[in-house]
């Protein structure tokens, strides 16, 4: 676990990061979470005394990584752009299941399974979530339109 106090940022023109708040985890502290790693993952922790999980570390390069702030994050601690926070963080290892019934259908298409098996995790769980979320929207469109 690391445990750092930080200031809130705000990108002004960073592409497709432009107005993202965000705090800065510097290589000295990422490395202590996940030695030598330049690739993004997940932490769990406190934001002051705001839980979270399951949020992803974006490498800036040189080490250095950002956890953006989406906007629940930011109501739950009650801060904006240029506020202090006390951050305390570890490396969250919990893999949601992917989706059974997308896994299912990937048995009866061996070529697509194959191709799915080479994605990277963070891919496989965004197509695994997709396919959950389009059951549960085709879900509530049917029980509308009964």
């Amino acid at each position: 676990m690391v445990q750092f106090t930080t200031i809130m940022l705000q990108f002004a023109e960073k592409g497709e990061k432009t107005g993202w708040t965000y705090i800065e985890i510097p290589a000295m502290l990422a490395n202590k979470l996940v030695p030598n790693n330049k690739k993004s993952f997940r932490v769990k922790g406190k934001l002051d005394s705001y839980s979270f999980e399951g949020i992803a570390l974006l490498p800036m390069g040189e080490g250095d990584f950002i956890m953006p702030l989406n906007a629940t994050i930011r109501k739950g601690i009650k801060k904006k752009k240029g506020a202090s926070v006390k951050v305390e963080m570890k490396v969250d290892t919990y893999e949601k299941p992917l989706s059974a019934d997308f896994m299912e259908c990937l048995t009866d298409e061996p070529k697509a399974a194959e191709k799915f098996n080479t994605l990277p995790k963070g891919h496989q769980r965004y197509f695994s979530k997709w396919i959950e979320e389009a059951k549960t929207d085709s879900t509530k469109t049917k029980s509308i339109s009964a």
